[in-house]
């Protein structure tokens, strides 16, 4: 670890800190021109796989904004690649994977001994550690399970998930296996980011919200919760995101992550209530707003700062990632408020 003293690490473990620690996901990305210009001589997946190039947009974003942690640049999908299942980005369609998983024979097919060949995150993790040191964390990341297998099952985005349940409710011996297997890469990929330096790790089930309690309760619960427990024998705290969560939450805290991460559709306090008022939550600004006038953001951003009250555990962040076209005058804006007002 290299900043366990920090506000955000204490935050993460419910010890009382003298302000709100505040990042933001997606805080490097296509909003800043900083990043366009890297992005003029480099695709998304050259800069995830060269190690100074992913420390240097990391670092730059968390110098701009003036947040409290910087989230290691890397993609949601780089453990496909290397169980077998190359996968390219198609110009606003997002990832594309090339042939998605289809049976228990393809799932049969893929690899679990290859985790070393993403040593480019964590040396890009180490990089971001160094260069910070105990001034500021470094959050390293992976895909939760369900997210990861909906992508190599549908072949990319979806709105229904309607082959990813099918696989799910139809052939469960196949779903425990793919489950087993992405557990294998990612507690071994994110172990790797930890010993390189990352204070903490968030967990992206990003899709999980397309599932009711008891299909969630059934079928992802136990195998996150295995994920969780293989991360947190790092020492490093865990943050458990997903979106459309809000019927999930008092399920999502039986993993036992330390931080459950909230999005904008319910209220801060009351999502922190679903979670039992125990351990600590991020969130939860809806990004959209970062589109509005400042009073209006504001305003926003201090009910979510009263509905926390001052109690030890809440770390600010939105309710998903930044969007490309956010004026980025706003996002500082809004790092420097929240820690300002919460002081």
């Amino acid at each position: 670890m290299s900043a366990p003293q920090s506000l955000f690490v204490k935050a993460c473990k419910v010890l009382p800190v003298d302000r709100t620690p505040v990042w933001f996901m997606r805080q490097a990305g296509r909003y800043m021109q900083e990043y366009r210009d890297v992005r003029k001589h480099h695709s998304l997946l050259q800069i995830c796989k060269d190690p100074q190039l992913a420390a240097e947009v990391t670092i730059t974003a968390a110098e701009i904004l003036g947040v409290d942690a910087a989230i290691i640049f890397a993609d949601l999908l780089l453990p496909l690649e290397i169980m077998g299942m190359p996968f390219h980005f198609s110009a606003g369609e997002g990832p594309i994977i090339e042939k998605p998983l289809r049976s228990a024979a393809d799932i049969s097919q893929l690899r679990t001994d290859r985790a070393a060949e993403l040593g480019y995150v964590a040396e890009a993790v180490s990089a971001v550690a160094k260069h910070f040191g105990p001034r500021l964390p470094v959050i390293g990341f992976c895909g939760a399970p369900f997210t990861l297998a909906s992508y190599m099952i549908e072949g990319g985005g979806s709105r229904n998930y309607i082959l990813t349940k099918q696989m799910m409710y139809s052939s469960p011996q196949a779903w425990n296996e793919l489950m087993r297997k992405l557990i294998s890469v990612t507690s071994a990929y994110v172990t790797e980011q930890v010993t390189a330096g990352a204070d903490a790790i968030q967990i992206f089930d990003s899709w999980v919200g397309c599932l009711s309690v008891e299909d969630y309760r059934r079928y992802v619960l136990p195998h996150v919760t295995q994920l969780v427990r293989e991360v947190q024998r790092t020492g490093a705290p865990v943050i458990y995101f997903g979106t459309n969560t809000a019927t999930l939450l008092a399920s999502m805290k039986e993993t036992g992550a330390e931080v459950i991460g909230l999005d904008w559709r319910i209220p801060l306090d009351k999502g922190w209530r679903a979670v039992g008022g125990k351990g600590a939550v991020q969130g939860n600004l809806d990004p959209v707003l970062l589109f509005t006038e400042w009073p209006e953001l504001k305003g926003r951003a201090e009910e979510i700062l009263r509905c926390a009250g001052g109690r030890p555990g809440h770390i600010f962040n939105l309710g998903h990632g930044i969007f490309p076209e956010t004026p980025v005058e706003n996002v500082k804006a809004l790092a420097k408020f929240v820690q300002e007002y919460s002081r």
